[in-house]
């Protein structure tokens, strides 16, 4: 019963995490959130605009940057499954490993799976992300002109999809990142207990300081500069 409460506490703390910076009182000081204002008021500014080139380049980015994290998921499910078919192998090397815990062939092939299994969650969440920013882009292309028939209420409602739209697929991607992250905590099972819960911990308290105290989010708080004012001319003597 003690080999699980090393990994409990992981899918407990996840759960966590996930509540704290999507759904606590707290989420609104987190960087992702303010992110979300900037997505919000990127979308408001490009229906402002007619040639929307630069907004085809910005989602471009988000696409080919989705699309490479979906890629490389996919290749660490094949590591794992290598790993899945190395069990002899690496049960002869933590003989010779004395930092290394004693483990089954059964105990060590389930921590395998259990790796696989957040590497193929971060597809998951990769693959949908990249999908939304798919259907981002065909809703930037819905919002009318500035100078075409349609009412305040019809564009006010195609800025608002192409907002909802975006913010999910932001989110995907924000998902996927995290299990990226967890993953290399992860690795720490594969030495111990132990290290298990030592290397999660740091991998939480890293993406927590990213989230609450990190000079991204510090660059986001920053106040506009004050507006200076307007100097009245010198009177000729």
């Amino acid at each position: 019963m003690s080999n699980f409460i090393a990994p409990g506490l992981f899918i407990l703390s996840w759960f966590a995490y996930g509540w704290l910076v999507e759904r606590s009182p707290w989420r609104n000081r987190t960087l992702s959130h303010y992110m979300e204002r900037e997505r919000r008021s990127w979308i408001e500014t490009m229906a402002s605009r007619d040639l929307r080139m630069i907004d085809t380049s910005i989602m471009l980015g988000l696409q080919n940057g989705t699309g490479f994290f979906a890629s490389t998921s996919l290749l660490a499910i094949g590591a794992a499954f290598t790993l899945l078919n190395s069990t002899e192998r690496f049960l002869a090397l933590s003989d010779h490993l004395p930092f290394m815990m004693a483990t089954s062939a059964s105990w060590f092939e389930l921590k395998a799976i259990g790796l696989l299994l957040i590497y193929a969650y971060a597809f998951l969440k990769f693959g949908w992300s990249y999908r939304l920013f798919n259907y981002t882009s065909i809703l930037i292309g819905a919002v009318p002109m500035n100078n075409a028939e349609a009412t305040p209420e019809e564009r006010r409602h195609a800025i608002e999809k192409c907002v909802g739209m975006n913010l999910a697929a932001a989110r995907e991607f924000t998902r996927g990142q995290r299990a990226f992250f967890l993953a290399i905590g992860y690795l720490g099972w594969f030495l111990g207990d132990v290290l298990f819960i030592a290397s999660s911990l740091v991998i939480y308290t890293m993406m927590a300081a990213r989230q609450f105290a990190s000079p991204a989010r510090t660059a986001l708080m920053a106040p506009p500069p004050a507006s200076a004012k307007p100097q009245s001319p010198e009177k000729p003597d």
